[in-house]
């Protein structure tokens, strides 16, 4: 089956709403370590929230890193690393040292 062609605006709107998912689904998941994002994906909540900023930079708009944190995070990075954040394993060190990222 091909795939359906798709007005730009349409493309927008469904990549905002795959973003908005994606962002929910890690909220909930705050089990799921960054250092185990990285090791397995190539990125993590980090990554995201620096995109986030990267593209606002393109339309124009500046956000400081610490609120397009928050806006992945769902509060300040510093309030759920002390929450959410375990320190990481040897065996996620020597994983995330190895890795090329």
């Amino acid at each position: 089956m091909p795939i359906p062609e798709i007005d730009a605006a349409t493309t927008t709107e469904l990549e905002a709403a795959a973003f908005r998912r994606l962002v929910a689904h890690l909220r909930e998941r705050s089990d799921v370590q960054n250092i185990d994002m990285m090791n397995l994906a190539g990125f993590c909540r980090n990554c995201l929230s620096r995109w986030y900023r990267e593209a606002a930079m393109t339309q124009g708009v500046t956000i400081a890193d610490p609120d397009a944190r928050e806006i992945v995070y769902g509060m300040p990075y510093k309030e759920w690393q002390a929450k959410y954040q375990r320190e990481a394993s040897a065996d996620q060190k020597t994983a995330f040292a190895k890795a090329e990222h």
